[in-house]
């Protein structure tokens, strides 16, 4: 069974069902269900055209649907006649997936969720086991989702920045339980630039491909986090970065900045540096000027701060951190860089240990305590 094959069509048929007439969540189940068959017929009488194979059985098993349910006899009204076999329609109706599933009247969470079921072809178990939240719970979240945007139009008109930001929510998953969501959102990124010509959607996927391009260098053989400046750069995939930076520059050339390009900018100036020490922190903090500009982001000031600390001195890093709220997550940890870059060990221990209490995940707050004995141990033996 060629589960690449099913996961390909399932945006396309989706929308096609939609498109006829069923709202998106009874698509949905009629499409779940002509899987099902799939699964169960293919193996041994392969169609010859798989997609208007779909297509059919799908709307099949929703006019069965509609036909039992009296609340939904005037979508039969809509039904001419059941598509005939064979070659389906061309449209490819991914791009309107996106933006459904992006609605705002969702929240962030249930959009990325309803993202990974639907366009990415994710089953609910693997969606669940990817938030390490129970099978019933995630189903829940999918089908809340699916009610919310069943009377929204399908041709109404979308929101690129949405779209983006799911699926930059998604990246940021990156790998836990069965599933690599961090690949899987570039999986849908691709996708999204090969139907939409817009640059910022090329400057999220060249911001995905320059960070995944050191996923392997992120973390020592014990599973802790190895920061950026100790990366073994040997172990970070070139042709990834190559490619990343290829897209980049193919969208800044078309002078129509977003902060997703400068992103993806200041992480192409990372990727070239050969070493920590070479790299341009000058030109980083030009780039988080312009993403300052662009967004306004209080956690952009912060990274900032860090630049800043590195292309001035650490104290013209916290005196640009002053400026900031602590209580902006991670502020604590970089005030702690900071005073170790300045000298200061004893107050940087402090913080890297109040940093720790203040993590959210094991790895991090592990990484940020062995920081906190590493320098205790130096003052006492120092």
């Amino acid at each position: 069974m060629n589960e690449a094959l099913l996961r390909s069509l399932t945006p396309s048929v989706l929308g096609i069902l939609v498109r006829r007439g069923a709202d998106f969540a009874a698509a949905e189940d009629a499409l779940q269900e002509a899987l099902v068959e799939a699964v169960r017929v293919w193996p041994t009488d392969m169609p010859r055209e798989p997609k208007g194979w779909l297509v059919t059985v799908a709307w099949r098993r929703f006019l069965d649907a509609a036909r039992s349910d009296t609340a939904r006899r005037r979508r039969e009204e809509l039904v001419e006649e059941e598509p005939a076999p064979g070659r389906a329609p061309g449209v490819d109706d991914t791009l309107q997936l996106y933006f459904l599933c992006a609605h705002p009247a969702l929240t962030p969470s249930s959009a990325v969720a309803l993202t990974l079921r639907a366009v990415g072809g994710l089953t609910t178990r693997q969606i669940a086991r990817a938030y390490l939240v129970p099978e019933a719970t995630m189903a829940q979240r999918i089908s809340r989702a699916k009610r919310t945007v069943s009377g929204v139009r399908f041709d109404q008109p979308g929101d690129v920045a949405t779209v983006l930001r799911v699926l930059y929510l998604v990246f940021n998953e990156g790998y836990s339980g069965d599933v690599d969501l961090a690949a899987e959102a570039i999986r849908l990124t691709r996708q999204l630039a090969a139907a939409i010509d817009h640059p910022e959607v090329a400057g999220l996927l060249a911001l995905m491909l320059l960070h995944h391009a050191r996923r392997s260098a992120r973390t020592g053989p014990d599973g802790s986090l190895v920061p950026l400046a100790e990366q073994d750069r040997g172990r970070w995939d070139t042709a990834m970065i190559a490619e990343g930076v290829a897209i980049l520059r193919a969208a800044l050339a078309r002078d129509r900045l977003g902060e997703f390009q400068a992103q993806a900018a200041i992480a192409a100036l990372h990727a070239d540096a050969p070493t920590a020490g070479e790299t341009d922190w000058v030109q980083i903090v030009e780039w988080y000027d312009e993403l300052v500009r662009l967004t306004d982001s209080p956690v952009v000031r912060l990274n900032r701060a860090v630049a800043v600390g590195e292309a001035d001195g650490p104290r013209a890093g916290l005196a640009a951190l002053a400026a900031l709220d602590d209580a902006l997550p991670r502020h604590t940890a970089v005030a702690a860089y900071l005073h170790e870059r300045d000298g200061d060990l004893e107050t940087a221990a402090r913080l890297y240990a109040e940093a720790a209490r203040k993590a959210s995940n094991l790895a991090e707050r592990d990484h940020l305590t062995r920081r906190a004995a590493r320098l205790t141990q130096l003052r006492r033996t120092g």
